[in-house]
């Protein structure tokens, strides 16, 4: 059995700044990070517009407290506010920590660190490095790992989140390379997966985000909070679906329909294209179901719009966003200097997740905490994003949040002993689950039902909603349920079997698909990115509150936990 002081599942940005955290603040300690990836490879790396952060470098009157607003309205009043405060104070001098660690920031010509507009934000206050900024601070978070002595494991996968009495005491892991099993004992436990955008089937996420950090906690009884929330960013390149950030609508690009028309001012005519993602994808879906969408010939009634940049200049588009031009030019052969960028929306981001309190401790109830776990980042659900998350907030909240739940873990560990552990039953059992899908002889390959499953999702939990379809979808989802038994694998091999991976990524997406409809099902109101057309007004007499959804193979049980209101009252929501 192999010991640390923490394990930290997830080598993206939160779980890497945790890490560093937890060095900084004692060096003695014993931490390791497990991914199923290289922590390089994260998907955080995507991540491209920016990080926002009241530095007052563009915007001299802009403060924290009209960021904590923005963030609270734009997530339709569902965040927590307290946790919006600490997320909104905190976050100057975590851009300034990032800087001092040796990210490279785009400046302004006097060198300070330049900012620029993004939707939803009432002043400019978006950090970036060109459109590469996950890019830019993850590096540097990896550095650092090295720098501290951290452990890491990459390429194991995290088959289960071993919590015995409502107390976390460690993992089983499973290395790619050879089929080794292995549990790790540790005195804290923290989950930073990421998200689980590949439960659809067009998706700005990476062929890892899985869900498999919330399928895991939610099958060892942990609820999982708000998966209804389902970001789509409104600005997907059709038909490949990866993103072109928000940064090209903050650097001024415009959305345009067949007829010619920038049809934001029929939406939300104060931001027009930076309006917030959940108002300005439901727009696109709008145009394009009126029959204002663009055919690849440019003619009308197709399923794009456009987004055009051509107004910008090469130099511009080549210095703020070049890699918006070079991803339109490699997949779909668009010149954007010359030519409009075709989008629509694509499932990027999930507001819901492993709930947490402002110290990253994973909630076991609407009361109750599991003794050593903790969580953070898009894997989580401390509620910073209530809603709709505001872009260029969940690469600060995976600093923010990374660096306080660090700090809470090298408090929870400091005098503590590892806990009491018999290894030998989660070792039988792994060692048995990876047989018995070696073993099935069913007629069906994982992809055509992984396919089926993402085509499930989109056609029944899409950017419009309503009872009928997410029952149908749900039912759909007991079928393919099933059929998950009728699966078989064509390597039986233990080296690099990449296809039992995908059999275990397969069972979490399931997990998790069956979470989000429930969840989505129960909430009878329209509220941020979930938009019910059989129930169109925000209701906040019932529903201003936080669904917890609890997995189990027999069904799925439904509560409530409370909003925190501390600052602003809701209101109608206009933009």
């Amino acid at each position: 059995m192999l010991e640390h002081d923490v394990i930290i599942v997830g080598g993206g940005l939160a779980g890497c700044r945790a890490a560093v955290e937890i060095a900084r603040t004692d060096s003695g300690l014993n931490v390791a990070v497990v991914a199923k990836t290289h922590p390089i490879r994260s998907h955080s790396v995507a991540a491209q517009g920016g990080i926002a952060a009241t530095l007052k470098n563009v915007d001299a009157d802009d403060n924290w407290e009209a960021h904590a607003f923005d963030t609270v309205k734009g997530s339709d009043y569902l965040a927590d506010q307290d946790a919006v405060e600490i997320l909104a104070r905190e976050a100057p001098d975590a851009i300034i920590d990032l800087e001092h660690m040796g990210v490279l920031f785009s400046r302004l010509p006097d060198g300070r660190i330049a900012q620029r507009a993004f939707g939803g934000h009432s002043q400019r206050r978006t950090c970036y490095a060109a459109d590469k900024t996950g890019h830019a601070i993850l590096h540097e978070l990896v550095n650092n790992l090295r720098r501290y002595g951290i452990t890491i494991y990459d390429e194991w996968y995290v088959m289960q989140l071993i919590v015995e009495d409502a107390q976390a005491k460690g993992i089983v892991m499973y290395r790619l390379l050879d089929g080794q099993i292995e549990v790790v004992r540790a005195k804290a436990v923290m989950v930073a997966t990421g998200g689980y955008g590949r439960a659809f089937n067009t998706t700005s996420n990476d062929y890892a985000s899985t869900g498999d950090g919330l399928a895991m906690a939610a099958l060892a009884g942990i609820p999982l909070e708000d998966m209804e929330f389902v970001q789509f960013h409104p600005t997907g390149l059709y038909p490949v679906g990866v993103l072109i950030s928000e940064a090209v609508r903050g650097e001024g690009a415009y959305l345009i329909n067949s007829q010619g028309d920038r049809f934001m001012a029929a939406y939300a005519p104060s931001k027009m294209e930076l309006a917030p993602r959940d108002i300005t994808s439901r727009a696109i879906a709008r145009e394009i179901a009126a029959g204002r969408g663009i055919n690849v010939d440019g003619s009308a009634g197709g399923p794009f719009v456009h987004l055009d940049v051509r107004h910008l200049g090469k130099e511009k588009i080549m210095s703020r966003i070049p890699f918006a031009w070079e991803e339109s030019h490699r997949l779909v052969g668009i010149d954007a200097v010359h030519q409009p960028i075709p989008v629509r929306p694509t499932i990027h981001y999930s507001m819901g997740g492993i709930p947490t309190n402002t110290s990253g401790q994973v909630r076991s109830s609407s009361s109750g905490l599991i003794d050593g776990l903790f969580a953070a980042g898009e894997a989580a659900c401390v509620s910073v994003h209530g809603a709709n998350r505001l872009g260029s907030n969940s690469l600060l909240e995976c600093v923010v949040y990374g660096k306080i739940t660090g700090a809470a873990i090298a408090r929870f560990v400091s005098n503590r002993k590892l806990p009491q552990l018999d290894d030998r039953p989660y070792l039988q059992a792994a060692g048995q689950q990876i047989q018995s899908l070696l073993a099935l002889s069913g007629n069906m390959r994982i992809q055509p039902l992984r396919q089926a499953l993402q085509d499930c999702m989109t056609e029944y939990c899409g950017v419009f909603r309503t009872q009928e379809v997410m029952q149908a979808g749900l039912a759909k989802l007991q079928e393919l349920q099933q059929q998950y038994q009728q699966i078989y694998l064509d390597d039986k091999g233990k080296l690099w079997n990449t296809e039992i991976v995908e059999a275990l990524e397969l069972r979490s997406l399931l997990v998790v698909a069956q979470l989000i409809l429930t969840s989505a099902l129960h909430r009878q109101e329209s509220r941020g990115a979930h938009y019910r057309e059989d129930y169109p007004q925000r209701e906040d007499a019932n529903f201003l509150k936080h669904t917890l959804a609890y997995y189990s193979p027999a069904g799925i049980e439904i509560d409530y936990l409370p909003v925190q209101i501390t600052m602003f009252e809701p209101q109608e929501r206009k933009y």
